[in-house]
């Protein structure tokens, strides 16, 4: 009979195969109602329904709900903010402000998305490349191959004046 008469080696070859990495479809909880104090790390994706204080440090992505607040940092490579951040910001790649979002701090991203009606005060930086596991990101390491120019270059051309000419 065929159900269970599985030889050994047919079930080693085929089970590991369809198996994912765990990590990449779990997804970490804070829940509503909760108030984490220190450093939550991930190497997967983090919702926050409650209250992180201090810093939430992200190798997936960060998502605080509309109930949702971090009164610290946030580095990941990835978020979508919906609640409240009181706090840095610091997304690899693409950071969504919410609608409902209310963000006080500065960002630093690559791409950031705002929906309309969300609300962010502070300074924002983009296109520049941020590490979410503390190694420089590949951008950092690069060396500029453009001309080299320093501020004494431009003093040196106004310095110079024609034959004839006096300063006052």
């Amino acid at each position: 009979m065929g159900l269970f008469n599985n030889s050994s080696k047919e079930t080693e070859s085929t089970s590991m195969p369809d198996q994912q990495n765990p990590a990449q479809d779990q997804i970490n909880l804070v829940g509503k109602g909760t108030v984490f104090e220190g450093t939550v790390r991930a190497e997967s994706d983090v919702r926050a329904s409650g209250q992180i204080v201090g810093t939430l440090r992200v190798e997936g992505k960060a998502m605080i709900s509309e109930s949702g607040s971090v009164d610290g940092e946030i580095i990941a490579t990835n978020a979508d903010i919906a609640g409240r951040v009181q706090g840095e910001i610091e997304i690899e790649e693409r950071l969504v402000l919410k609608s409902t979002a209310q963000v006080d701090g500065n960002i630093r991203t690559d791409r950031l998305v705002v929906e309309e009606g969300a609300q962010f005060t502070g300074e924002c930086e983009m296109g520049t490349p941020v590490s979410v596991n503390g190694e420089p990101a590949e951008d950092e390491t690069s060396t500029d191959d453009g001309p080299d120019f320093t501020p004494g270059d431009a003093d040196e051309e106004e310095d110079e004046e024609p034959a004839g000419a006096s300063s006052a």
